[in-house]
């Protein structure tokens, strides 16, 4: 399975007759073992873009302080369509919140009208990305 994860990171449309060779599996097995590994969220196959040039004019990273349960904040800003990732971190922050919105005035209503209204968040310290340097999605597996 790592090795199939490998080959689909290096190139997510590799037809399952390639990877099988690579492998040493049938074509069937690695169909099978991708629709499992697809099944448990293991591993995800997207297209990954750059926002700014498919609509999403501003990136933004967020860190929120919360009070009570951070699961449940967590859980309640993962729901938001505009969250990218929400992670729970140790130091100032109790979660990190990166978000991709279409320009300033859809991050403003993010952070007012959904964010900061969540039950539980406290404080909100925004960072806008300035120029996305390097996004990458290919690290493999151990």
């Amino acid at each position: 399975s790592k090795s199939i994860i490998g080959l689909l990171q290096r190139d997510g449309r590799a037809a399952y007759s390639t990877i099988a060779r690579e492998v040493g599996l049938s074509e069937a097995a690695v169909r099978q073992r991708v629709q499992r590994l697809l099944d448990c969220e293991v591993m995800q196959i997207v297209a990954v873009t750059d926002p700014a040039q498919v609509g999403f004019k501003r990136q933004a990273m967020i860190g929120v302080t919360t009070t009570g349960d951070v699961a449940k904040v967590a859980g309640a800003l993962s729901d938001l369509p505009e969250v990218a990732y929400v992670v729970t971190t140790a130091g100032r922050f109790d979660l990190l919140v990166e978000v991709v919105c279409e320009d300033d005035d859809h991050l403003l209503d993010l952070l007012t009208g959904h964010i900061r209204s969540v039950r539980g968040v406290l404080e909100t310290e925004t960072f806008m990305y300035l120029k996305l340097n390097k996004q990458r999605y290919d690290w493999g597996t151990r």
